[in-house]
């Protein structure tokens, strides 16, 4: 089966929908089973997705220059390294930031953003299966506004 093409539109929607869902579901749980403030566990789950979405974009332009300049091939093995180094990454930003912002042990903050990968892993897979099957009406809501914006067709006579 071929990828759909995407526009940067489509995949602005995806990604926000995305993190707001998140979000809204994550937040509430996290603050419940720390024992802190929605409003604290809120701005961190906002902050951790923001810091996601950078380090994504800078952390794959870096990895992309290493591999064409080792000449690398996108191998089931390359793909793994590639992964983990993401979520290192990753990590080594977010626990450092947890524990202060929640006033927690680092210990505290790395099981935190373990229960936090546990989340976003299932999250992750059953949000895109339903963004896959309800995509053609996501289509036509994003082209709606094309459809809008198109000057109306005139009936005129070709004679005239």
């Amino acid at each position: 089966m071929t990828q759909a093409k995407k526009t940067l539109k489509e995949r602005f929607l995806h990604a926000f929908l995305f993190e707001i869902l998140a979000i809204g579901l994550c937040a509430p749980a996290a603050a419940w089973a720390m024992g802190k403030s929605l409003f604290e566990m809120g701005v961190l789950t906002a902050v951790i997705a923001w810091i996601a979405l950078v380090w994504n974009m800078i952390y794959n332009a870096g990895f992309d220059r290493i591999e064409n300049r080792l000449g690398w091939t996108r191998t089931f093995r390359i793909r793994v390294v590639h992964a983990f180094g993401f979520e290192l990454g990753l990590i080594l930003i977010v626990i450092p930031l947890a524990a202060w912002w929640l006033s927690i042990s680092l210990w505290e903050a790395f099981l935190l953003d373990i229960a936090l990968v546990l989340f976003y892993l299932p999250y992750a897979f059953f949000y895109n299966l339903a963004y896959d099957r309800s995509r053609p009406r996501v289509m036509k809501w994003l082209a709606r506004g094309r459809v809008e914006a198109a000057p109306a067709a005139t009936s005129q006579s070709p004679c005239a």
